[in-house]
Parts: structure tokens; sequence; C-alpha cells
């Protein structure tokens, strides 16, 4: 039987989907996006490990503590630190936890369904039973809002589910460093095979979550959830924060008349791979906090290609954007591999149709989103 060839897409991202066939990226491989990602990706290393860290103290320290003054401090209270803090001169949590509520908001996985469950709800029911016991007026409060609790409940779940998935994300970025000092990355290419190579090996990597409440554990997200690492916290992650994200604050209006936010979820086009620099770079814009925290931990040669570049120090912020934006694209060109129906590279058509079909898929999502723009 003669098999007719796959022909050529005719996706107006074309390009994009045929560099993915061929096994590149969706970011090209130069020089300076190979320097630009892997440094990025250092410094997010850095920053992710504190933002895992926090959000696995608040998860397990901070259960409903109503008004947790210092959850920022890991447990580490200081004056000297309160007064950083004050001063922000600081890791800026708050964008962990724009993020957190990013995917607890858009939803998606087994997570999500097990988090609306009745088994939950029963655990989490008794949880809260024991967190308030003596507790006349927090007791009276639940009662007459017994809905109030289990959504925070809930919340701390994604704290606790973001923290462990940061955790993996951690790691994978430091070693891409780690590699790269050692001459063994020298390709973007070789960076997202680094991120797949991590992702497939902590794929099945369990996420759970208990919180021991008076020498009794309760197992909020158990074992038995079969919720793991890939599915369940990264595909997540990646529509909620890379695609749909939340609307800027002052940005866009929020008047239903004006109808610039669209009523469906799915079209939300907010995300990370969306963003515009230069808002992002602007006050009030929570992208913004993580760039700042980003800036202190840039690595020397990544910080001498911008201090040379035109305007130096004065639009940092927007560099880091930018460079972040790239380092993106790396990761999400290993997400999209990882999940392909088949190996991209595969030479037989009826797999190459089926990939074919899948990539043309995702390239509407990738329409309006800065795939020219950082590859210009």
């Amino acid at each position: 039987m003669v098999t007719t060839p796959i022909q050529p897409s005719k996706h107006p991202l074309a390009e994009y989907v045929h560099r993915l066939e061929s096994g590149k990226s969706l970011l090209k491989d130069t020089s300076q996006n190979l320097i630009e990602v892997v440094g990025i990706l250092k410094s997010y290393g850095v920053v992710l490990d504190a933002y895992s860290n926090n959000l696995n103290y608040i998860a397990e320290h901070q259960f409903l503590v109503i008004f947790p003054f210092f959850k920022y401090f890991d447990g580490k209270f200081t004056f000297s630190k309160l007064l950083r803090h004050w001063w922000h001169d600081r890791i800026n949590f708050e964008y962990a936890e724009y993020c957190m509520r990013a995917m607890l908001w858009h939803g998606g996985g087994k997570l999500d369904e097990y988090v609306d469950s009745p088994e939950f709800l029963e655990i989490t029911k008794r949880a809260i039973n024991a967190k308030l016991k003596g507790n006349l007026f927090m007791g009276t409060l639940n009662k007459i809002f017994p809905d109030f609790l289990p959504e925070q409940v809930k919340m701390l779940a994604y704290y606790s589910a973001l923290g462990q998935f940061w955790r993996v994300m951690s790691d994978i970025f430091i070693s891409l460093s780690d590699r790269y000092d050692q001459g063994e990355i020298n390709s973007i290419e070789e960076v997202v095979k680094h991120i797949l190579d991590g992702l497939v090996a902590d794929a099945s990597k369990p996420i759970t979550y208990g919180v021991e409440i008076n020498g009794k554990t309760y197992d909020l997200l158990p074992k038995s959830a079969e919720l793991t690492f890939l599915m369940d916290t990264a595909v997540p992650y990646v529509e909620a924060v890379f695609f749909r994200g939340t609307p800027f604050l002052g940005t866009v209006s929020f008047n239903a008349q004006a109808n610039q936010i669209s009523f469906d979820q799915s079209q939300f086009a907010y995300g990370a791979l969306y963003a515009d620099p230069l808002p992002v770079g602007s006050a009030g814009i929570p992208p913004t906090l993580l760039m700042q925290d980003m800036r202190h931990y840039i690595p020397e040669y990544l910080q001498k290609i911008y201090d040379e570049s035109e305007r130096g120090q004065d639009d940092l912020l927007v560099k880091i954007c930018v460079s972040f934006q790239k380092s993106m694209y790396c990761v999400t060109t290993a997400a999209l591999q990882g999940l392909a129906p088949y190996g991209l590279t595969t030479e037989n058509p009826e797999e190459k149709q089926a990939n074919r079909k899948y990539l043309e898929q995702w390239m509407n999502r990738f329409t309006y989103s800065r795939i020219l723009d950082v590859n210009n």
C-alpha cells in the first residue's frame, strides 16, 4: 500500500510547526539566545527555590491562620528581617501567590477535580474541626459561613502543590546552569532536552499534602488520590500561567459592558507567553515582582550583556522580561515534546499526521503570542 506523504503545513505559524517536527525549539538557536536562556533560568531557579520553600511553609505551618502576618518569614522572624520586609529588600513572595491563585482559578487536571470531591471535603471538615476546637469565635463563624474555611483549605492545597512543582523546576534549572558552566550545554535544543528529561524523570512523582494538628496528621492530598507532578501540576501550571494568566489591574477595563475581558476563561491570553515586556516592567503589574526578584541573581555573563546594551541598567526589568519569555518558550517546547501523541521526529506518516494536528492546534494559541518578537 502506498502512503501519501504528509504535505507542508498551511498554518500561519507553519514555520514553527516544521521547526518542532524537525526536533528544533520554538526559540531560534543562537549564541545570544543560549546565554540569555541559561542565565535567566539560573536566576529563576534561585528565586523558585525561595518561592517553593515559602509556599510549602505556608501550607504546612500557617494552616487556617486567618491573619498570617508573618507568613513570608518561613518561621524565622527577626526585627531586622521585618525592617527589610517593609523596605522591600526581600523576595517578593506575593508573585508566588499570584501564580497559585491563577492555578486555583483556572483549574485543570485531577488536582482540580479532587479538591471538589466529597473525599476532600470530608477530610477538610475534620481538619477544620480539629483546628477550631476550643475556639468559640471561629467555630461560630464557621457555622454562619460554612463554605469559607473549606475554600481556604482548598487554596492551601494549591499552595502545597505549586510549592512541590516549583521544587522540581528549581532543581532542573539550577542543574542546567551547572551543566552549562561545565561545557555540557551548547545549544537551545540541548537546553530543551535537559528540561524535558527533568520533566520525564519526575513525571509520576506523587503530589501529597498533609497537615499536623494537635499531634494528628490529616492527609488532605493523600497518595491514594494518585496526583502526580506532570499531569496534575506541570500541565495545569503551563495552562494557567504561561497561556491564560489573569488580566493586569490598570491595563484593561473590568467593566462588563466594555467587554474587554472575555467571559470564557479558555480565551484568556494574559500569560507569560503573551505579556508585553513594557507593562510587565511597570509598577503594580504582578510579574514585575518576579523580574525584581530575578535581577538580584543574574549571573555575571548575562549581566555583562545587559550592561553593554544601549540603555544599560535603565530598562533592566524589560530586558529580564524578554530573556524570561525566551526561556519560557524553551520550557513550552519541552512540554509540547513530552505531551505529543508520538515522538515529533517520527517518520511514520500516520504518526506524523497525528502530530501535525496536535501541533497546529497548539499554534492556534500562539497566534497572538510574542513568539515572533522573541525570535526577531
